[in-house]
């Protein structure tokens, strides 16, 4: 999805002021030393960062919008664009990928239509690839939020992806 269509698929309106005021008051005393957490607070209520809400954060904070788009690009945990409900992070470390995660991550692409990065139209899945999560003993592995598939075989994805809504 290209920023521009990012942007209109949330629109103003469609931003809990009164939450994002609780956000950054009460739960994190408007302080930019917690700047990070901020964004990750947004990022739980929207499952990305709309460009209204940190567009608001900025205004809020007396941080240039320029300065969170920095924090926000940089940390690959920040999603600019709009994620699906279920977050699925095929490992393609060396452990992984010596014992086939290569097979696992296309038969998620061939099952999902995507590619890494892309969202299902539905967005129920938002498909990624990573280097690592650390369960080299259990490989291939895949993330699925947060939990995990070990020692995955291709042909058990769709069984695996009928577990989630």
């Amino acid at each position: 999805m290209s920023e521009s269509a990012a942007m209109k698929s949330v629109q103003s309106d469609d931003i809990d002021y009164l939450e994002l005021d609780r956000v950054i008051e009460m739960q994190f005393s408007g302080d930019t030393e917690n700047l990070i957490m901020m964004l990750q607070a947004i990022q739980g209520l929207y499952n990305y960062l709309p460009p209204p809400a940190v567009a608001y954060l900025a205004a809020k904070i007396g941080v240039p919008l320029s300065r969170l788009y920095e924090v926000a690009t940089f940390y690959s945990t920040f999603s600019l664009a709009p994620r699906g409900r279920h977050l699925i992070s095929t490992c393609l470390g060396t452990a992984c990928h010596v014992r086939g995660a290569a097979r696992v991550q296309e038969r998620l692409e061939d099952i999902l239509e995507l590619e890494p990065g892309q969202t299902t139209a539905d967005r129920r899945f938002t498909l990624e690839s990573v280097r690592c999560v650390g369960c080299c003993s259990l490989g291939p592995v895949v993330r699925i939020n947060d939990d995990i598939h070990a020692r995955i075989s291709s042909d058990r994805i769709p069984k695996i992806l009928d577990q989630y809504d």
